[in-house]
């Protein structure tokens, strides 16, 4: 039986950033794309970021580290599919698309998963406002 076609990957230059392989944040429109060999792979995924007084930081970051089933001690909440790519305890992973996060950028459990699966530990990511 034959297979659907893959649906076909968007110019890396419809997201707001300039890194080549890894992820893409937008902050303002609250989206994120994967992105692999300058061309979009996955995305855009809605996102939630950090709620004030805990923003998601601006700027190009490495994953640092990952996590499949973490759990926040200051925020006492599960962190499914955790990718960590700040220091201080920033990561994608699973959370709610309508709360804002404690700094944290929030996905769907597919999102989360997808990213989880593909950012390996020194990809970029960039975030941008």
């Amino acid at each position: 039986m034959p297979q659907p076609a893959p649906a076909p990957r968007v110019n890396a230059s419809s997201t707001p950033c300039d890194i080549t392989d890894g992820a893409c944040v937008r902050l303002s429109t609250k989206e994120s794309w994967l992105i692999s060999g300058g061309r979009v792979s996955y995305g855009p995924v809605p996102i939630t970021s950090g709620r004030p007084g805990h923003e998601t930081p601006v700027g190009t970051f490495s994953v640092l580290w990952k996590v499949r089933d973490d759990w926040s001690i200051p925020y006492d909440a599960a962190m499914p599919f955790s990718t960590y790519f700040v220091g201080n305890g920033i990561a994608f992973h699973e959370g709610s698309l309508t709360d804002p996060s404690h700094g944290c950028v929030h996905l769907s459990r597919e999102a989360a998963s997808k990213y989880f699966d593909t950012l390996q530990v020194g990809a970029q990511v960039q975030v941008t406002a």
